[in-house]
């Protein structure tokens, strides 16, 4: 293997067969660089939507009240009704739920503080919205247990209220009066992921109910569950659905009235669309390597057909069938390699050259909800990949160059 004769012996083949060498390895760069891109793009669109579900936790679940589709213990459909304080401690209660929070809408309202003032909505809720919402505090605090219990009047606003509010000031401390009523800001955030953006003042959903009066009313909740199975977490849905319907009079079987999403669903949805997608990518680089592999097979094949009578060249002055195969060997090894590095190479240039794309384009500003993101591929699969297509080159050149070796030199020879 290490004869230098041997080498330059391939060299010189090589040389002599530019357009055969340049197929064959042309078959093993564009069979390992399509596999690269598509698995690097799946990689991407599975990251991209696993992102999105970062901030928010998985097994959450929204829930809101409806219109009733059923008539129910003397009442009839079409009623509505609102949550109670009640709801919101019978569903704190449950064993599988982990966080919660109630929330109280108020619609749009005129903030003020100093000369500054601009219009923005306002909504009420618990302290576990923070972390239910995936709210990024930059100052302050978030809303905490002693102002639902005291009922203060603290204030959350976002960073675009503080820009236009508070300029370059701390607005910590500070007053804002929202529809009049003076509150103190605890806190900003910022969400600049989310469509709503960083437009909206947060209240104390206790708050919200004294000032604005909501008795002890709440538009819907927000809460999320203990890590559980689907099953489990469809059956606390299922259980949470009972409580509320319980609790309202609404009828078991009235699907409509207690909306419900959870998101636990959804996430499982399209974690195993793009489970099936990457199933289907890897089919498909599967079949592209398959096809490279075929291009080499066909190329060695005509290869050592055409060089039949050079081995029985070789055979008649001495050369043993294991020198004969030995060089064919080296020959679609190196072939295979080389091609294959090259191939490997381009398809990870070309994912990392979208990866950083898609870093600048995302650090630009806007949105940071993304469906492609790192589009990177593993690199012990990339190396896999290329040692499997010069296994495959190598055994294609094998097979045939085996069955010349067995051929007579006389019959190598002949003249046909």
């Amino acid at each position: 293997m290490f004869d230098l004769d041997v080498w330059q012996e391939i060299f010189s083949t090589i040389k002599k067969n530019k357009l055969r060498s340049f197929l064959t390895g042309f078959a093993v760069a564009w069979g390992i660089f399509m596999l690269m891109v598509l698995l690097g793009s799946g990689n991407g669109l599975s990251n991209g939507v696993a992102s999105n579900f970062q901030n928010r936790a998985k097994n959450t679940m929204f829930i809101w009240t409806n219109k009733t589709t059923m008539p129910y213990a003397g009442l009839k459909s079409g009623r509505r009704f609102n949550y109670k304080t009640e709801d919101y401690n019978d569903l704190k209660a449950l064993k599988g739920v982990n966080l919660i929070t109630g929330r109280f809408y108020l619609g749009a309202r005129t903030f003020s503080a100093g000369k500054e003032y601009a219009d923005y909505s306002i909504m009420s809720c618990h302290p576990d919205y923070e972390k239910i919402e995936g709210y990024i505090v930059t100052k302050g605090r978030f809303i905490n247990t002693i102002d639902i219990k005291q009922k203060r009047k603290s204030l959350m606003i976002g960073l675009d209220m503080e820009k236009v509010l508070f300029a370059n000031q701390d607005p910590i401390g500070k007053v804002v009066n929202v529809g009049g009523i003076p509150f103190t800001v605890v806190g900003v955030y910022d969400r600049d992921n989310r469509r709503s953006g960083s437009r909206e003042g947060i209240i104390p959903l206790t708050t919200a109910q004294a000032l604005f009066n909501g008795n002890n009313r709440i538009h819907g909740f927000s809460l999320t569950a203990h890590e559980m199975s689907k099953a489990e977490n469809l059956a606390l849905e299922q259980q949470i659905r009972s409580i509320l319907a319980s609790n309202h009079r609404v009828h078991p079987e009235d699907q409509s009235a207690i909306g419900i999403y959870n998101t636990l669903k959804d996430y499982a949805r399209t974690m195993g669309m793009f489970a099936a997608i990457n199933m289907f990518i890897w089919l498909i680089g599967i079949g592209t390597l398959i096809a490279g592999v075929v291009g080499v097979s066909n190329i060695m094949l005509i290869s050592v057909k055409e060089r039949t009578k050079e081995f029985g060249i070789r055979k008649a002055i001495g050369a043993s069938p294991r020198s004969i195969i030995g060089l064919v060997l080296l020959e679609a090894v190196l072939i295979t390699s080389v091609a294959g590095y090259i191939g490997m190479v381009l398809g990870v240039f070309l994912m990392e050259g979208v990866n950083a794309i898609m870093i600048n384009s995302m650090g630009g500003g806007g949105s940071n909800m993304t469906i492609f993101l790192n589009p990177t591929v593993d690199l012990k699969v990339a190396v896999s990949a290329m040692l499997l297509l010069v296994f495959a080159g190598s055994f294609a050149g094998y097979i045939p160059a085996k069955h010349a070796s067995k051929v007579k030199p006389i019959e190598a020879l002949h003249d046909e």
